[in-house]
């Protein structure tokens, strides 16, 4: 099959999924501590539900997918989340006894690691400032 890439298109990243044992929780935590907003909460059929968070603005969203109709919980995501200060981030994330790395790196801006309830790792990146 034969395709070049002036005939595709894609013009960006809707939603990112990721397995979570458990919906509410996992809800609760992105709504709560993240500051996300709820894009979506859908029922699927019987005790199931698609839900999807963004922070405020975002163009993409992650959805929280139920264990067993997503690969398992407690993955190295690859999703990076932005910030105006790592270190306020860190700081607030931390005072919310979220599991978080002890210490920010600058490689070669700040960044650091934090873990959802599930176990999913996402890494938070400070925005290099313009100018």
């Amino acid at each position: 099959m034969a395709t070049t890439a002036s005939s595709i298109h894609i013009s960006d990243v809707r939603t990112i999924a990721i397995s979570v044992r458990d919906q509410d929780r996992a809800l609760a935590f992105y709504r709560d501590i993240l500051g996300f907003e709820t894009r979506l909460d859908a029922p699927m059929g019987p005790g199931r539900r698609w839900i999807e968070v963004a922070p405020p603005g975002a163009t993409t969203s992650i959805a929280l997918v139920a264990a067993g109709t997503a690969p398992a919980s407690g993955a190295e995501t690859g999703v990076r989340l932005t910030t105006d200060s790592a270190a306020a981030a860190h700081d607030g994330l931390s005072s919310a006894a979220v599991d978080v790395d002890p210490e920010i790196q600058s490689v070669p801006v700040p960044m650091f690691s934090f873990r959802d309830p599930d176990g999913n790792r996402f890494v938070i990146v400070e925005q290099p400032r313009e100018g």
